[in-house]
């Protein structure tokens, strides 16, 4: 795939669509609104009570065309039964373990200052869809609302994204932002949580910019893009479940895998908030 560079018509038209995403966040914190999307999916809560990953696009075109680029909107939820919102918020904000949560698609991750409602983290991300192997060095930051009644959310964009070229090469070098193959240019992602029926609900939006995809290739790359974003973000969801589910079992020396241990993780701020921030396609 040849370069492309990221251009400031591309970047505005991002803009704008995160504006509508933000707007369409706080209406859902109006009174009578549902707070999960999950809530209006015929069988959702059902299926995800179940066990299930339920995962879809928003909206009946995604990707969506922008000058010069593409717009991937994916949302899904999962069902963490038997834990509280305390218990999910040590391990999701503990960002300096999402290399070991969040594997293969994070080789390293780090933090780089926290505070009670904004975070700031930097990831080493492996994109291996599309036959390609691309890394990327990103920085995010996340930002936390309380909204009452075991219910809330967060807000996590990238503040940096830079390709690495031939990454694990003897030539791999880094590029200069908005430079490179153009699979990921931004990431945006939205987190909403609510603690009902025994249980955290978590639920994710997560919104990323890349380049257009050639016409004479569309018929073949966007349905492997469409299985890619849906199965990104459906890993990452069974992800953070089963690290809070093995937090939990370590925090009271139960078993893991059949075997009892004793230990407990490192306990991070019971803040609100989760950043999927590594979810892309």
């Amino acid at each position: 795939m040849h370069a492309a560079n990221l251009e400031p018509v591309t970047l505005n038209a991002w803009e704008s669509y995160l504006n509508s995403a933000n707007l369409g966040m706080q209406q859902r914190l109006s009174p009578g609104k549902s707070l999960l999307w999950v809530d209006e999916v015929p069988d959702g809560v059902a299926r995800l009570r179940a066990g299930e990953t339920v995962v879809s696009p928003v909206g009946p075109q995604n990707p969506k065309r922008v000058p010069d680029g593409l717009i991937h909107d994916w949302v899904g939820a999962v069902f963490i039964a038997n834990v509280s919102l305390t218990d999910v918020f040590q391990v999701v904000r503990d960002y300096g373990r999402y290399k070991d949560l969040y594997k293969p698609a994070v080789m390293d991750s780090k933090v780089i200052a926290t505070s009670e409602a904004t975070d700031r983290f930097s990831m080493l991300l492996i994109n291996q869809s599309l036959l390609l192997k691309t890394a990327f060095d990103t920085d995010y930051e996340s930002c936390y609302v309380q909204a009452g009644d075991g219910r809330g959310y967060s807000v996590s964009r990238t503040t940096r994204i830079q390709e690495i070229e031939e990454y694990g090469a003897p030539g791999q070098r880094v590029l200069p932002e908005g430079e490179g193959k153009g699979i990921i240019w931004r990431l945006f992602s939205m987190t909403r949580y609510l603690e009902r029926d025994g249980g955290v609900y978590v639920e994710m939006e997560v919104v990323v910019l890349s380049r257009d995809i050639p016409g004479s290739l569309r018929w073949l790359v966007e349905p492997m893009v469409r299985r890619a974003s849906r199965g990104s973000l459906s890993t990452s969801l069974r992800q953070t479940a089963n690290a809070v589910r093995v937090h939990m079992e370590l925090g009271r020396g139960g078993p893991v895998n059949g075997k009892f241990i004793a230990t407990t993780l490192p306990r991070g701020k019971a803040t609100q908030g989760l950043p999927a921030t590594h979810s892309f396609r």
